[in-house]
Parts: structure tokens; C-alpha cells; sequence
């Protein structure tokens, strides 16, 4: 058993999560302690380090917070809440999740869009690609305000503009991804599909397409984390009172680090589960085409 697990990832996988939650816990003390040493002069009274310590693991707004209180408070927000309540969770990850699909839909339609019209128009190549890669130079934070203006100001609010915002983010990847896999073809096939006198469209869903299905899964992976945080960036300057974003927002108002830190955490493994199932639909698409076993 031992043997099989070591040929893995297991071991070095809980060896480096391990080394994490103990660095973790002595940030925890290191952090915390100034708070506990302060409140024992004020009162006057001598702590001991063995004293400091326990006390520095149940604050309850700390600097940093322990990893168990994390725990606990995903817990009580998400399983020991209904998750139609405001302080679930569960109901703050879905209205992000919502922003999420729908700028990952917007997102990948004007990716693959935008690297169709440049693989086929060299006009378009030479204007629209340094366009797009200049884009991304822009600050998500500074852009943000300024769209969810602009379409409040034309009466557009709600969950679009912060899926605009996720689409803004997410767009590139798949279009730069794109690009390259409909480029892929070698000169040979091209070469074999203008002997059969193929036309443009046949040329495209018979050879560029199913040869950029690699490449738009590996930017499709990339562009879904990236929605995600353009989802949380949306719900910042607009003064929600719902999502991940606000829920951030919320803790650091009130200095509930402990809020923050398990929106964090939800933020996270949403981002993991949304990257795996693309790469499930990508394995069993590429196996479906016999590009994979």
C-alpha cells in the first residue's frame, strides 16, 4: 500500500499540504500574539507564551486566522445554513458561479469569433491582435467601475455587466489559444485538402476545427479561472450585497477576517471544480475523436 502510494502523488502531495498548515499555525502565533501581549498590559497582568498560545488560535477577529476556525466557519455557512439565506455560503458562490458561466459563455463565443476572423483576413490579423493583446494590459480594477457605469447608464444592471466584466477577462485566453490551434494544421494537410478541391468551409470543419480542439480546451481551462475573478472584481465597486465579491468586501469592512479568508477558501474550490470539469468534457471529447485514450 505504502509502496503504491509513494509511486504517486499522494505522499508528496500531503507532505507539501502538511508543511503549509504547520508554516500556517506559526503565522497564526506570530501574527496573533502582539494582540494577546497588548491586552495583558493593559490589564496589567504577566502572560506566559504557554498562555499566549491557545489564545491566539480562537480569536475572534484575528489577523490571520487559524486553519480550523477557516474550517469551522465554511461549516457553519454552508452546511449548518439553509442555503437560501443571505449568510450562506452556498447562495453567495452561486450568484458569482451565475456571473461566472455566463461571461465564460460571452467569453469563449467572442474568442473563437475574434481568432476565426484573424486566422482568415490578414487585415484583420495585423489590426485586431495587438488590440487584444493590449487589452490585457489594462488593470481589471481600473476598467471594472467604468463598465458598470456605463451600462448602468443605459440601463443595463444586475448580472451583466459583471458578466461582462468576467467575459473581458476570459475572451483572451481563447482567442490567443484559438488562434494557434486553427494555425496548426502543417503545410501537408493543406496541401492534401487543396488537392481534393475543398472549399473554405470544408478546409475549416474538416481540418482547422477538429485540430484547434486541443488548443481551445487548454485556453477554456485558463479562461473559467479567469472569469471567476473577474466575477468576484465585478461585485467589488458596485456595492453588492450578494456574491463572493461581497462577501469579501463585507469582511474586510467589518474586520471579519475569518469571513474573508472562508470566502477565500469557497472562491478557491470553486475555481478547482469549474478547471476539472473542463478538463473532464475535454478528455471525453478529445477520447470521443480518438485524439486521447
Amino acid at each position: 500500500m505504502l509502496k503504491t502510494l509513494a509511486k504517486g502523488s499522494t505522499i508528496p502531495v500531503l507532505v507539501v499540504t502538511t508543511a503549509i498548515i504547520v508554516f500556517w499555525y506559526a503565522c497564526v502565533v506570530w501574527l496573533n500574539a502582539p494582540f494577546e501581549r497588548d491586552q495583558a498590559e493593559r490589564a496589567k497582568k504577566e502572560i506566559t507564551f504557554s498562555q499566549i498560545l491557545p489564545k491566539t488560535m480562537e480569536q475572534k477577529r484575528p489577523v490571520l486566522p487559524a486553519p480550523h476556525q477557516v474550517v469551522r466557519e465554511i461549516w457553519k455557512t454552508t452546511v449548518l445554513k439553509n442555503v437560501t439565506s443571505k449568510r450562506s455560503l452556498v447562495y453567495h458562490a452561486w450568484i458569482t458561479l451565475s456571473s461566472t458561466l455566463l461571461g465564460f459563455a460571452f467569453g469563449t463565443l467572442l474568442g473563437i469569433a475574434l481568432a476565426v476572423g484573424i486566422v482568415h483576413s490578414q487585415t484583420l490579423d495585423k489590426s485586431l491582435m495587438p488590440w487584444i493583446i493590449t487589452s490585457q494590459t489594462i488593470p481589471i480594477l481600473a476598467i471594472a467601475p467604468m463598465i458598470i457605469v456605463v451600462l448602468n447608464a443605459v440601463g443595463i444592471s444586475g448580472l451583466l455587466p459583471k458578466a461582462f466584466i468576467s467575459m473581458y477577462l476570459s475572451f483572451f485566453p481563447v482567442a490567443v489559444g484559438m488562434v494557434k490551434g486553427l494555425r496548426s494544421p502543417d503545410i501537408m494537410q493543406l496541401d492534401l485538402m487543396h488537392t481534393y478541391n475543398a472549399s473554405k468551409a470544408q478546409l475549416f470543419w474538416k481540418l482547422r476545427w477538429p485540430s484547434s480542439i486541443p488548443f481551445l480546451f487548454t485556453s477554456l481551462k485558463v479562461a473559467i479561472a479567469a472569469s471567476l475573478v473577474g466575477a468576484i472584481v465585478g461585485e467589488l465597486p458596485t456595492g453588492a450585497i450578494s456574491g463572493l465579491g461581497a462577501r469579501l468586501l463585507a469582511g474586510s469592512y467589518y474586520g471579519q477576517t475569518i469571513q474573508i479568508w472562508s470566502a477565500l477558501f469557497m472562491a478557491a474550490f470553486l475555481a478547482a471544480s469549474l478547471v476539472w470539469l473542463v478538463g473532464v468534457i475535454d478528455r471525453r471529447v478529445l477520447k470521443r475523436m480518438g485524439m486521447a485514450q
